[in-house]
Formats: C-alpha cells, sequence, structure tokens
C-alpha cells in the first residue's frame, strides 16, 4: 500500500519560480538557470512513491538535492509546485494549523546533527517531543523510556549528553523519534557525522529496530554503500533531479544512464548483492505427506536432481536426490526421512562473497531460511558464479 507519493515536485529557490520551471522543461540545466536567472534550482519535477513499511533511501552528492527533498515531503520547505501525498492526503492543501497537526502525527525525524539539549539527561532529551505535543509528564517519561530501550540505551537515562559518544548521542536522537510514535521516520543523513565503525554499528542498529517497529523510513544519504545495505529501493538524485529508482540488483546491474553507471561502477557487487538478491522460487517441493514415488514424480517433472522436504508447517527438514530416491524404490524402501540429508544454509541477507564459501563443494541448491525456519528462496552455484565473475569484467 502506497504511503507516499510525490508528483512532479519543483522547488525554486531566490527566483521568480515559473519562470525557471519552463526553462527547466525546455532542457535547460539548473548551472545555466543560475546564470541566467540567479535562482537556484532544489529540485526539478521530482516524482516518487514510497510503499508503507519499506525503507527508501533518497541519494545523491552534495548539492544534489535530496535534503531539500525530504523536507519538501512534510514541508518543512516549501515546493514551488507538485503535489506530496501522505496516506491520501494531500500535504499542500493543509492550511498552517492542520500542517502542524499533520507533521505531529505522521512524522518523526532525525538529522545528521544530534541536536540535543546539552543541559537535559538522555531520558529528558527523548522526551522533548513528547512535552512540546503537552503529553501529560508519566506518560512521555514511560514513552521515551521504551524508546531507549529499543535503540539499546536502558540505563543511561541519567546521563548527561556530553558524557556519551557520538554514536549514542545519535541514538538518542532517534529515540525522541520514536518516542512521538509517528508512522513516518524522515532521516537526514544521520550517521554521516560518525565514525566509520559506530557508523556501521548504527546501520546494524536500525536494521535490527526495523524489524520490530512497524513504520516507513526515508533515508537520505550521500553514501552508496549506505544506501544498498539500509534500503529496500533507491532514488539517485542529480541537480535536483531523481535521474533512477530501483532495488539494490537494478541499481547495480541496470544503470539507466551514464551519471549513475558511473555512480556504481566501483562498488564490490558480491558483497553488497544478497541471497535475497539471486535467490529464485523453488521449481518443486516436497512435503511430509509425500512418498518416495511422488518425489520421483516432481524431480522428473520438473528436470531436477533434487528436491527440498518441507514438514507439516511448511518448514524446512532438509533435501533428497534423485539417486537415492531412486535407489530406495528399487529396495522397496517406503521411508522418505532416511534419505534426507542436510545441506549448508544461507540466511535472505548474507552476501553473495559469503555464500560462495558454502556452495562450493555442494551439488544441490542453497536453501535460503528465515528467521521462522521457512523456506524463502533456493540459489544454485552458477549464480554465485556469475556475480562473482562479474567483478572481473
Amino acid at each position: 500500500m502506497l504511503k507516499i507519493k510525490a508528483k512532479n515536485l519543483y522547488k525554486i529557490f531566490n527566483g521568480n519560480d515559473q519562470e525557471e520551471i519552463e526553462l527547466l522543461k525546455d532542457g535547460m540545466s539548473k548551472d545555466d538557470i543560475l546564470g541566467k536567472t540567479g535562482a537556484t534550482v532544489g529540485i526539478n519535477n521530482a516524482s516518487f512513491e514510497v510503499e508503507e513499511g519499506e525503507i527508501f533511501v533518497i541519494m545523491g552528492l552534495s548539492g544534489s538535492g535530496k535534503s531539500t527533498l525530504l523536507r519538501c515531503i512534510n514541508r518543512l520547505v516549501e515546493p514551488t509546485s507538485g503535489s506530496v501525498e501522505v496516506d491520501g492526503t494531500d500535504v499542500m492543501d493543509l492550511n498552517k494549523e492542520e500542517l502542524r497537526e499533520f507533521r505531529k502525527e505522521k512524522f518523526g525525524m532525525v538529522f545528521q546533527h544530534f541536536a540535543l539539549f546539552p543541559y537535559r539527561t538522555v531520558l529528558e532529551n527523548a522526551e522533548f517531543g513528547l512535552e512540546i505535543e503537552g503529553v501529560d509528564k508519566e506518560t512521555r517519561k514511560e514513552k521515551a523510556m521504551t524508546a531507549l530501550k529499543q535503540v539499546g540505551l536502558e540505563g543511561y537515562e541519567d546521563q548527561m549528553p556530553d558524557q556519551l559518544s557520538g554514536g549514542m548521542q545519535q541514538r538518542v536522537g532517534l529515540a525522541r523519534a520514536l518516542a512521538v510514535d509517528t508512522d513516518i521516520l524522515l532521516m537526514d543523513e544521520p550517521f554521516s557525522a560518525l565514525d566509520p565503525l559506530i557508523k556501521k554499528d548504527m546501520q546494524d542498529k536500525l536494521l535490527e529496530l526495523y524489524e520490530h517497529i512497524d513504520k516507513t523510513i526515508v533515508f537520505i544519504t550521500h553514501d552508496l554503500d549506505e544506501a544498498l545495505k539500509l534500503g529496500d529501493r533507491i532514488a539517485i538524485m542529480k541537480d535536483g533531479e531523481i535521474v533512477q529508482v530501483g532495488n539494490h540488483e537494478e541499481i547495480l546491474t541496470n544503470a539507466e544512464n551514464d551519471y549513475v553507471a558511473e555512480f556504481v561502477q566501483d562498488v564490490n557487487r558480491s558483497r553488497v548483492l544478497t541471497a535475497e538478491d539471486i535467490m529464485d522460487k523453488p521449481e518443486a517441493v516436497l512435503y511430509k505427506q509425500d512418498g518416495l514415488r511422488t518425489a520421483l514424480h516432481k524431480m522428473r517433472r520438473n528436470e531436477l536432481g533434487s528436491i527440498f522436504v518441507l514438514g507439516e508447517n511448511r518448514e524446512y527438514r532438509g533435501i533428497v536426490t534423485i539417486e537415492d530416491v531412486v535407489e530406495s524404490i528399487n529396495k522397496d524402501k517406503e521411508n522418505l526421512d532416511d534419505i534426507i540429508k542436510e545441506v549448508p544454509l544461507a540466511e535472505p541477507d548474507e552476501s553473495v562473497n559469503d555464500l560462495f564459501s558454502k556452495i562450493a563443494d555442494i551439488d544441490t541448491p542453497l536453501p535460503v531460511l528465515d528467521k521462522n525456519n521457512k523456506l524463502k528462496g533456493v540459489i544454485v552455484k552458477t549464480h554465485v558464479v556469475a556475480n562473482l565473475a562479474s567483478e572481473k569484467v
């Protein structure tokens, strides 16, 4: 379901607005417009959609318009023209009071700079958004404590900001946004000021947190590796335009223009692409009630040398090969359980690079299991080898 829909957004700074928009439509560049009119093009005809519950990353170099675009979503920056719908409401139609209430209900924000109050405790900083909303003291303390626990700061509530590391301070900022319990988190380069190891820790923490909160996240970054790690989908910007939107694999393998191709050329695809990116759905599976002859029939019909076996609740049990099935039938054996084998397992977020060691010495596909031990997909050796080989091309 759509959470955010932006259509034909423009933002012109210090200009006559419509004049610059017409020049953009005629194909004039951002730099040429600055020289001709003195106006700065912030956003140029940007359209995108964000699905409910996804992490949507907007990325680009400095001056590409990504932060301006983020602020157009909740009208902290007023778009020159275009529309922004959130849950079906056109934000552009709201008056000041309606917009203020809509922001409180829908948007939490996390900024690059922590913006913590130095003379307030961690708990008091986490409570701040709720305090502004007029929430009573007991309720805001309870909600802020829950948010601090979510970000791993339980026990630090009485500390002052200057007693915390940079990563911990940013966790306080994240807790403040979570405490107000909005549907959407807008995150403007929240980790860019952190040291590399702390940055990685915060990225991992956000992904871990994302699994347990019901939020839609719009995340801004200039770091392609960060975008590929965090984003379900990525919008790449240049000079105020969105030049491509896609998932990891689409961005890495199907660049729609020279700019994107140059942007991704140095990315180590085998470290970025995951099992989930390259897996296929199994062509056939066996169930607990199936026998040896059913197994043989399914493998012959689908031209398979092996087939995965699922239990009563579709949980993964193992794999059987066609050689073992034929041998058991010839020996008048009936029990499928006797020939089920174990093979290495993969998780959806494992990198292609890590998968190679698992699949190198086996002759069967590699099962990809979710956290509930359900079969999510299968990977054949040729897919792994092809993605590793692409690094050499």
